[in-house]
């Protein structure tokens, strides 16, 4: 029995609705205990967690079981506010199966396989720009790249 067979009709409408009304957020997530995260920083859990409490409310952090995640808040307080680079790439068509392998192990946001001149849209961080395209310039099979940082977002 799949996921969606024991989904009632009200439950598949308010996931439906949820993604319509949603919005996409970026984060940065940190999955480390709390217990770990206290004793790196020489504090209580519970001091950690009244500072925890304050950040979700101020709307720096999400939180879960096992995660925390620094929301654009966050990361423009911090001065991490990074921005979006788009590297175009094109590959040799016989080595395509395992660039797209390679690729996929990558720390990157989202990969785009697409059609016409090149054959990948690899979406990425501005930070990690030079990191990432030393990576897939270096995979076999990688003819080109072209590179295109987002200015602005409308």
């Amino acid at each position: 029995m799949n996921d969606e067979s024991k989904l009632t009709s009200r439950q598949m409408d308010l996931l439906r609705k949820l993604y319509q009304e949603g919005k996409t957020i970026e984060v940065h997530t940190v999955e480390k205990t709390q217990d770990e995260i206290a004793n790196e920083l020489g504090i209580t859990r519970q001091a950690l967690s009244n500072h925890l409490k304050t950040l979700k409310e101020l709307g720096y952090i999400r939180t879960g079981r096992g995660f925390i995640d620094l929301t654009d808040k966050a990361l423009e307080f911090l001065g991490e506010r990074r921005g979006d680079v788009f590297i175009f790439v094109k590959i040799v068509p016989t080595k395509r199966k395992q660039v797209y392998e390679s690729i996929r192990k990558l720390r990157i946001k989202r990969i785009h396989r697409v059609t016409g001149d090149i054959d990948l849209i690899v979406e990425a961080d501005k930070t990690r720009l030079d990191e990432i395209l030393e990576e897939v310039a270096s995979l076999d099979g990688v003819r080109e790249t072209i590179t295109h940082v987002v200015l602005e977002t409308f």
